[in-house]
């Protein structure tokens, strides 16, 4: 009698789709920036992987890799049948010898794995994360592979971010209406006190990097220069900025930039009422952080940036209205990124109904 034995099928690795690989890649991104502790990223490119055979090449590399890495790490296409990645999740202390054995890990499981002339098409890149200079400033040339979110805006829209676009509309459009005769007098006082403009019309830095024309009273004298405030936000991100010795203040107060007239609009905030037209536009939502010049944006370190990806920026905002000028940047870009994750319909009117009282107290403006 004949036995029958069953020929075992060939054994394929599931390569995670980039819908799963990029989420973890955030989250270990995110994980990475709260800790310090680094984890290491290799993208594997290869135009082969786009053809008819790219398919089984793909999943012969996949499964020599997932051989040679912990249950805890990664594989997945770090751009969908284009480029696989493997993310490597905090590896702990960083020395050349631990990057040299993970890489080769890598390296061999590919060559033994392809042909001479296959293995000559790949590109591969191995990249330790967060990654910093000999100065301690963040390297962001790897920026955009693992901020994705910053340089390709998502195209779907959830039912929460249409009920807040009908809200910010609703509610600029009410405001506009009702604030007319603060703002006739503002503009007459404007026009009679100083030379120049009334609108003071700046770019400013919007979600997903995007400058937006930024409207605001003009609180400063004509043709200033900003060089004076370009040295400070650049001291205030890096932390090198003192607390004011009385009132904690981080915020420039002896701006002399500013008019009489401009000190009163900023300490009660009417300086900000032409926003509303920006809410109106699209540009900014009544409540989010506040949108940065350029030159402020181009001083953030990576996870800086993120106050951008996850909201559009804001009239007004929890920082607005619980520490304003008297909290450190990094707290304040904290506040950001903990009301995009408990953002909601009912904390939104909150925070608009709180902010009349930080305005006209001036709580931390100046």
């Amino acid at each position: 009698m004949a036995l029958a034995f069953a020929i075992p099928e060939p054994i394929t690795t599931e390569i995670a789709p980039s819908s799963i690989f990029l989420p973890a890649l955030s989250h270990e991104r995110k994980r990475a920036e709260r800790s310090g502790r680094s984890f290491m990223l290799v993208l594997i490119h290869g135009a082969c992987f786009c053809e008819t055979a790219g398919k089984a090449l793909a999943e012969a590399i996949g499964t020599s890799i997932s051989s040679r890495i912990r249950v805890t790490d990664t594989l997945g296409w770090y751009e969908q049948n284009h480029t696989l990645g493997v993310l490597f999740a905090e590896i702990g202390d960083v020395d050349n010898a631990k990057l040299e054995h993970l890489s080769q890990k890598i390296f061999l499981a590919i060559r033994q794995t392809v042909t001479f002339e296959e293995f000559a098409s790949l590109r591969i890149a191995v990249r330790v994360l967060p990654h910093y200079a000999a100065d301690g400033s963040l390297d962001d040339s790897w920026e955009e592979l693992i901020y994705r979110e910053l340089h390709h805006e998502p195209t779907a829209t959830t039912q929460a971010q249409v009920l807040k676009r009908i809200v910010d509309i609703v509610g600029s459009s009410f405001f506009l209406i009702m604030l007319l005769p603060i703002f006739i007098v503002v503009c007459s006082l404007i026009k009679i006190t100083s030379h120049g403009p009334i609108f003071f019309c700046q770019k400013r830095v919007g979600r997903y990097g995007k400058l937006f024309n930024f409207y605001k009273f003009r609180s400063m004298y004509d043709d200033n220069d900003p060089t004076i405030h370009r040295e400070y936000v650049t001291q205030l991100i890096s932390g090198t900025v003192q607390p004011h010795p009385t009132n904690g203040v981080y915020k420039l107060i002896t701006d002399p930039r500013v008019t009489p007239l401009g000190r009163i609009l900023r300490k009660t905030s009417l300086d900000e009422l032409p926003q509303f037209v920006n809410v109106f536009l699209g540009d900014m939502s009544l409540v989010g952080p506040r949108p940065p010049v350029p030159y402020e944006f181009a001083c953030y370190r990576p996870w800086h940036k993120r106050r951008l990806i996850e909201l559009k920026p804001g009239l007004t905002g929890v920082w607005q209205v619980q520490g304003r000028s008297r909290t450190t940047f990094d707290e304040m870009v904290r506040m950001d990124l903990h009301y995009a994750r408990t953002q909601s319909v009912w904390l939104d009117l909150k925070i608009i109904l709180q902010t009349p009282a930080a305005m006209f107290l001036g709580r931390g403006a100046y």
